[in-house]
C-alpha cells in the first residue's frame, strides 16, 4: 500500500552496535531515523558472547594484535585497514565505558582491593585482549547503546520497519551524477511503504547467516543490506568467505545457540565421541587454532566417523569457575539437560559471520555517493579470508565512528532537494499462497548448506548456481505479482546473497581461509591480497 514521503538527515538501517553507535554520533549533527525489522534488540550484536578485541593491557601491543589479525586473514587482509582499526580500538572502548557498559573485572593478584579488566583469550589471539561482560557481552553493549539512543531526542527509532530498496537518482531517471536519495521502508504492522528522503543512508544490517540451514544468527540475518546495495549498483567483495562458527550447541530443541569461542580460550578441548582430543592432529595451536581450521576439522571428524556432532569438554575446570565465567552458557545448557561442569557439550559447526560484503573505503563510504555501509554488512579489508575472533564488534565501533565523522564534514545536498515518488504497488494483490515463500526459503537454505558450505567443489558450486538462478526468476515473478511482506522481501534478499556467495566462490580458483574447494585444495600465491570483487555494472 502507498505510504508517505518523510525526511531526515541520516537514515540508518539496522539496530546492532554499528547502527546504534553511528546514530548516537550522527545525532550531534542532524536528525536520525533508525529503522529495524523487528524489536530494536533483535540483532547479531545481542547474541555476541565472546567480547571485543582491543589492546588495553601493558602485556599486549598494537603490533601483536595486527599480526594476529593478518595471520588469521590468510593473506587477504588490507594491512592499512587492520592497523588503523586496531589502533583506534582503545578510544572506542573508553567511549563505551563512559556510556555505562560494564565489562567484567577481576581483582589484581597480590593487590587486595584493586581491580582490572578481566581480559579473555580466544582462538588465533596471542595475548589476552578480549573485553567481555561475562559471556553476554553483546547483550550488555546493546543495552547501554539502546538506553542512550532512547534518551536522544534527535533519533527516531522505528521498530517493525523493513527497508525494501534504496532510492537512487539513476532509478528515478534524474540528470547528473548518480547518488543515493533515500529508501523505501515497509511499516510491517500496517503494510504501508513509506518513502524516506535522507542526506545519507547508512546500511548497518548485519550479515546473512540465514542463507544456511544451520546458523548461530537470529532470524533477521537475511543479507538485506548486501542485496539492496547490489540492486542499487554497488560492488560487493569476498562473499565466498562465510565463517562457520565451530561450536553451535547440538540439541533437537535448541535453536541456534552459540557456545562461545571463549570456552576454548579458557581451556575447553574438542573431542571425538570416543574421547580423543583431535585438534592436535590439525594445527599447532590445537583447540586455539583459527576458526576456519577448527570448523573444517570438526566437519572432517564428523564425516570420517559418521557422527552427528563432537564433544566440547571443559569438565576439567573447577565448577565454580565455569559457572562464574560462563553463566549464560551454563544456564542454557542446563535447560537442555546438559551440566557442562560434569559432562561435555555436543557441538556442530554453523554459519556465523559474513567476512565479505558491500565494498567500502575506510570511512564506510560506498561507490554510490550518499550510501555508507558499516559493521558486518561491509567489506573494509579488516577480516580478509577469515575473521579473527572478537574483531567484529571492534570494527563496528570504529567504522561507525569514522562514518559519522566523515559525514559531519561532508557537503551533502539537503534531503528534500529532490521530491521522491510515492511507493507504487501497481496491480499487485495480497499473496494467495504463502506456502510458496516458505518452500522456496527451505529449498534455498538446504541447497546452500549442501553445496556451498564448509567444503566446496566446482561441481557443487555449478549445481548451486544453476538452481539459484531458477529460484531467483521464480521469486522475481512472485515479487511483482503480490504486495510486499517482510517474508517475501527476506526471501528475495537471501536468494540474491546466495547467488553472490556462489559467484564469488566460483571466481576464486584456490582454497584460502574460509573458502575451501576440494578441486583447488591449496592457496594460490597469485591470489594473495586479491579480493573477489563483483560489480553490478559488469555482472553477467
Amino acid at each position: 500500500m502507498n505510504g508517505e514521503i518523510r525526511h531526515c538527515d541520516y537514515l540508518v538501517i539496522g539496530s546492532g552496535v554499528a547502527g546504534l553507535f553511528f546514530a548516537l554520533k550522527a545525532a550531534r549533527h542532524g536528525t536520525v531515523v533508525l529503522v529495524t525489522k523487528k524489536r530494536s534488540a533483535d540483532s547479531n550484536t545481542n547474541r555476541a558472547q565472546g567480547g571485543i578485541a582491543a589492546v588495553t593491557s601493558d602485556e599486549d601491543s598494537f603490533e601483536l594484535h595486527v599480526q594476529d589479525t593478518l595471520r588469521a586473514g590468510a593473506g587477504l587482509c588490507h594491512e592499512d585497514a587492520v592497523r588503523s582499526i586496531v589502533q583506534e580500538g582503545p578510544a572506542r572502548i573508553r567511549e563505551l565505558i563512559e556510556l555505562g557498559i560494564r565489562f567484567t573485572e577481576r581483582e589484581v593478584p597480590d593487590q587486595p582491593g584493586r581491580r582490572e579488566l578481566d581480559l579473555g583469550r580466544e582462538g588465533g589471539h596471542s595475548k589476552r585482549r578480549i573485553l567481555h561482560a561475562q559471556d553476554m557481552t553483546g547483550r550488555e553493549v546493546e543495552r547501554a547503546l539502546l538506553d542512550a539512543v532512547q534518551r536522544e531526542s534527535r533519533i527516531t527509532l522505528l521498530e517493525n520497519h523493513m527497508a525494501v530498496d534504496l532510492i537512487t537518482a539513476a532509478k528515478l531517471g534524474l540528470p547528473g551524477p548518480n547518488r543515493c536519495l533515500g529508501a523505501y521502508v515497509l511499516d510491517r504492522p500496517t503494510g504501508q511503504v513509506h518513502s524516506y528522503a535522507a542526506q545519507a543512508v547508512i546500511l548497518a544490517t548485519g550479515g546473512c547467516g540465514k542463507v544456511y540451514l544451520y546458523t548461530t544468527n537470529p532470524d533477521i540475518a537475511t543479507g538485506d543490506g548486501v542485496a539492496m546495495a547490489w540492486r542499487a549498483g554497488v560492488p560487493v567483495a569476498n562473499m565466498e568467505f562465510v565463517q562457520f562458527h565451530p561450536t553451535c550447541l547440538y540439541h533437537p530443541k535448541a535453536k541456534s545457540f552459540l557456545i562461545s569461542e571463549a570456552v576454548r580460550g579458557e581451556g575447553a578441548v574438542l573431542r571425538t565421541l570416543e574421547g580423543e582430543a583431535f585438534m592436535v592432529r590439525y594445527h599447532e595451536m590445537a583447540d586455539l587454532a583459527p576458526r576456519d581450521i577448527v570448523a573444517r576439522a570438526i566437519d572432517a571428524e564428523m564425516k570420517r566417523s559418521g557422527a552427528d556432532h563432537v564433544w566440547l569438554d571443559i569438565t576439567h575446570k573447577p565448577a565454580p569457575f565455569i559457572m562464574r565465567r560462563f553463566p549464560n552458557i551454563y544456564r542454557t545448557c542446563l535447560e537442555y539437560g546438559i551440566d557442562i561442569t560434569k559432562e561435555p557439550i555436543p557441538v556442530v559447526p554453523a554459519a556465523h559471520y559474513q567476512c565479505g560484503g558491500v565494498l567500502t573505503d575506510l570511512h564506510g563510504a560506498t561507490r554510490l555517493p550518499g550510501l555508507y555501509a558499516i559493521g558486518e554488512v561491509a567489506c573494509t579489508g579488516l577480516h580478509g579470508a577469515n575473521r579473527l575472533a572478537s574483531n567484529s564488534l571492534l570494527e563496528a565501533l570504529v567504522m561507525a565512528h569514522r562514518a559519522a565523522a566523515h559525514l559531519a564534514e561532508a557537503d551533502l545536498p539537503p534531503a528534500g532537494d529532490v521530491r521522491l515518488p510515492l511507493w507504487e504497488c501497481g496491480n499487485a494483490q495480497d499473496a494467495d499462497e504463502l506456502v510458496v515463500i516458505s518452500h522456496l526459503w527451505d529449498e534455498l537454505r538446504r541447497l546452500m548448506w549442501d553445496y556451498v558450505g564448509i567444503v566446496r567443489t566446482n561441481r557443487r558450486l555449478a549445481r548451486a548456481r544453476k538452481r539459484i538462478a531458477n529460484l531467483l526468476e521464480e521469486i522475481r515473478e512472485y515479487y511483482w505479482d503480490f504486495l510486499v511482506t517482510s517474508d517475501l522481501l527476506e526471501l528475495r534478499n537471501i536468494a540474491t546473497v546466495a547467488d553472490l556467495i556462489v559467484r564469488c566462490a566460483q571466481a576464486r580458483p584456490e582454497s584460502r581461509g574460509l573458502h575451501y574447494n576440494l578441486d583447488h585444495p591449496e592457496p594460490d600465491p597469485a591470489w594473495a591480497g586479491r579480493d573477489t570483487v563483483l560489480d553490478p555494472d559488469r555482472a553477467a
